[in-house]
């Protein structure tokens, strides 16, 4: 088990978490109380008219809910959960059953009947996503079992678990695979493999692997003779060298199941389950992360970084997710994927969330307009739950989610992946200590680590230095530190490791560079390009811009930057090789603003004019139009998009 760590964040982040917590946290289960009595009335005709996925809502909020209280401590929101998980944990049938379906349609991911209390244009029968929302369910619960001990909350998942597995483990007839929906509703196998992990019981396990054998399963055959994949396959075409985004079934509920890989790593030690897993995780970031760090176009994987359709809150989660797991199952060289994170944090996440908390976005869109999930998916919304969706009870995950990339600890090690106002607490060497940043991150590159062990300690603090920072420099107690020796290089996209006796008040002083970094699009960005400070994306918001504003702000209207506008030319990815002349951009207050952004920068167009971009994360928050993807009059000369995986060939056939 990983050392457990104490956070208190400030600065922009803990302003969100606080917003999240106070608007919408401790408010949804009230002001939308179907989210659990869906479950109490699941057999009492008339039948509710539900989405397929309404089992999914409370477990999504409850996974939100308690990885936001890691990072919280928020007394209020800990005595709401404990009633919460109580209600819940009591409306279990007898058999283990936790969805809102009525007894004959328990874990058969079909319905017999429809909904006769709402109009309900569906006919008598549809499928639905039961399993899936059991997974979502238990997931919540052996969160909050990892932070309490609740012998409750463990008994439910177990109880649930056992049900999967008299259903569906073995010879049985239909299998899970065999049901609607597989990209949803083999999402089970993370929760098993985790079960399995934490009690030991044999048959968790075998269902979770029974689940990944299934996987590959094949139906009848289609129009081309060839039998039809009924699930993605997910481990034999990631070893095979694909990349998620050809292979069956690729839409983004798939990453639940495929984290699966990560926990049968863990318990067998099979190499493979590794290795299909890194794979997915490389070709998602070589293929499908769009340039706000966010994941899926039209809620799959398209090979296509640039297509424009919807990308959805959910798949962003799940793609955080992932990465998570990524981050947990890499050595220390790993430190790319913390950078990942990161982009899609303070980009997607933040982007995703109105700053007072009460809403997020179904779509967080490259360029465009965001607009609050209640509206743009209002279809989801049902009497007694007229505020939830999938979106809804998902989107305070990625925030609550720091709390697993933050910072990872051992008993003598401690990495340190998030920079911003706040301060650690985790046992080390045998003690407690306290590490505080004193620092402005990300609007600026200079942190102050104040070291503070209760008595002298050896231990060991791994700093994260991001790809773009190509100028780091790093001084111990006002010491610049030597960056000559092979072991000891600041060195971009790699951790930084400092091993010695630390003393009651050692300070680190970290300078990252945070000068631009650029991104030149392809196929529908074709002939854009994306400007980068630091891990905040740029972008252009008719808020800040009303002397130069078009209507809809498409390509051919938008007004030109000049190439020299930031007088910086530096590639996006890989790390840069161009060595040339910097000066940095004018940061500036926001002009008349009661809501200003967090970061505005100055520049003018080709033909003069003044032009603010702000971060990625504060675009479009008043209803105005914006872009990321942005002319210039002779983009930057940039190494074509491409973060593969250098030790992974991914077989992209073009599509």
């Amino acid at each position: 088990m990983p050392t457990p760590i104490h956070f208190d964040l400030r600065g922009w982040v803990g302003q969100y978490l606080q917003a999240v917590t106070d608007q919408w946290l401790l408010i949804a289960p009230q002001a939308n109380p179907a989210m659990l009595e869906i479950f109490a009335d699941r057999d009492t005709p008339p039948y509710r008219n539900l989405m397929p996925w309404a089992g999914e809502f409370a477990g999504k909020y409850l996974t939100s809910a308690v990885l936001t209280l890691r990072l919280t401590n928020d007394r209020r929101l800990k005595s709401w959960l404990e009633q919460f998980v109580q209600r819940l944990v009591s409306l279990q049938a007898e058999d283990g059953y936790l969805g809102p379906w009525p007894t004959a349609a328990r874990l058969t991911n079909f319905s017999p009947y429809h909904g006769q209390n709402g109009t309900d244009p569906r006919p008598a029968g549809f499928a639905t996503w039961d399993t899936w929302g059991h997974y979502h369910i238990m997931t919540g619960l052996l969160l909050w079992y990892e932070d309490t001990a609740d012998a409750k909350a463990l008994d439910c998942v177990c109880r649930m678990a056992d049900l999967i597995c008299e259903k569906y483990l073995g010879a049985r007839q239909p299998r899970l695979v065999d049901t609607p929906f597989t990209e949803m509703n083999l999402a089970p196998v993370h929760a098993l493999a985790r079960l399995h992990w934490l009690t030991g019981v044999p048959r968790y396990l075998q269902m979770a692997l029974q689940i990944v054998d299934e996987f590959a399963a094949r139906g009848a055959p289609g129009a081309d003779g060839q039998p039809v994949p009924l699930a993605g396959d997910y481990l034999n075409e990631a070893l095979a060298g694909h990349a998620l985004y050809q292979m069956p079934r690729p839409r983004w509920e798939s990453l639940h199941a495929i984290m699966g890989l990560v926990e049968l790593y863990r318990i067998t030690g099979e190499e493979r389950y590794r290795r299909a897993f890194e794979n997915i995780w490389w070709s998602i970031v070589e293929f499908d992360r769009h340039n706000n760090g966010g994941f899926s176009s039209g809620e799959q994987a398209t090979g296509n970084p640039y297509h424009q359709g919807a990308i959805e809150t959910c798949c962003t989660i799940a793609w955080l997710a992932l990465s998570v797991e990524m981050l947990h199952l890499q050595d220390a060289a790993a430190s790319i994927v913390a950078d990942e994170i990161e982009l899609a944090t303070l980009n997607s996440v933040l982007g995703m969330h109105s700053i007072c908390g009460r809403w997020a976005t179904y779509n967080t869109p490259m360029d465009g307009a965001r607009f609050a999930s209640a509206h743009s998916i209002v279809f989801q919304s049902r009497s007694g739950s007229p505020e939830l969706n999938c979106c809804s009870v998902n989107s305070p995950r990625g925030l609550g989610m720091i709390s697993q990339w933050a910072a990872l600890a051992s008993a003598d090690a401690i990495t340190i992946n998030y920079y911003g106002p706040g301060s650690l607490e985790s046992i080390l060497a045998g003690q407690v200590v306290q590490i505080r940043q004193e620092t402005e991150y990300p609007a600026q590159g200079r942190i102050v680590l104040h070291i503070q062990p209760q008595a002298a300690a050896h231990f060991t603090l791994r700093l994260r230095i991001p790809y773009w920072s190509r100028s780091t420099v790093l001084r111990l107690n006002g010491q610049e530190l030597d960056n000559r020796g092979t072991d000891h290089r600041l060195q971009a996209g790699q951790y930084y490791s400092l091993a010695r006796l630390w003393q009651p008040g050692d300070q680190l002083e970290l300078e990252l560079d945070m000068a631009l970094h650029y991104w030149s699009g392809e196929k529908e960005c074709a002939g854009l390009t994306s400007i980068f400070r630091g891990p905040l994306l740029l972008a252009y918001d008719q808020r800040y811009n009303r002397a130069v504003s078009l209507a809809g702000l498409a390509p051919d209207q938008f007004p030109v930057l000049p190439d020299d506008c930031f007088k910086i030319g530096r590639e996006h990815l890989p790390v840069p090789t161009l060595d040339m002349q910097q000066t940095a951009p004018s940061v500036c207050p926001a002009p008349d603003d009661w809501h200003p952004p967090f970061l505005l920068i100055e520049t003018r167009t080709a033909d003069g004019q003044q032009v603010f971009l702000c971060d990625f994360a504060s675009a479009g928050h008043t209803g105005t139009l914006y872009r990321s993807w942005l002319p210039l009059t002779q983009p930057p000369a940039v190494v074509p998009f491409s973060r593969a995986n250098p030790l992974r060939t991914v077989k992209n056939t073009g599509q």
